[in-house]
């Protein structure tokens, strides 16, 4: 793996590489980065969860692929319920002296496979599952694009705190 930019700093589950101040964040990663760069992924079923704190220009981004780790302690943005609490954790490990001020976007849930008789997508209730612990955190949504039949992409300016989502056929749209 190449060193990071200074500016930059990628942990992930598992390790993930930045170049050129663009980290991908994969399937069941967590990413944080701080004064600039871009974090982006690809999405279906699964969510994007954006943490950002505009004071000081510290992001984390994760790719939530099921609702609850029922226990499972690997794989720590696979799962809402341990990625919420471990983007949070690794953005106070940057600024232990400072507390933050996050607000969220978030993205993706799409119903990509047709399931007859199911109650709740695997998006609806990765949705859901995000959408209740950061109301339990009092972490403000101020973005969402959820739903539809289709992936997307989600990338997050870490200056700016602007998400865009890119969908094939469907012009870009900004949280």
């Amino acid at each position: 793996m190449s060193p990071l930019p200074s500016s930059a700093h990628c942990v992930a589950t598992p390790a993930i590489e930045a170049t050129a101040m663009i980290t991908t964040v994969k399937i069941g990663e967590i990413a944080i980065a701080r004064d600039n760069g871009l974090l982006r992924t690809l999405l279906g079923s699964c969510l994007g969860v954006v943490l950002y704190d505009r004071r000081l220009r510290a992001a984390a981004m994760a790719h939530v692929v099921l609702p609850d780790s029922r226990g499972h302690q690997e794989h720590l943005g696979k799962f809402a319920d341990t990625a919420i609490p471990e983007m949070i954790r690794r953005l106070e490990g940057l600024f232990v002296d400072q507390p933050l001020k996050l607000t969220a976007k978030i993205a993706g849930g799409a119903n990509m496979f047709a399931v007859s008789g199911a109650a709740a997508t695997i998006g609806e209730q990765n949705v859901s599952a995000v959408e209740k612990l950061l109301g339990e955190r009092r972490i403000l949504i101020l973005g969402r694009h959820l739903g539809g039949t289709q992936g997307r992409r989600m990338a997050l300016d870490v200056t700016t705190g602007a998400v865009t989502i890119d969908v094939v056929g469907v012009a870009s749209a900004n949280l």
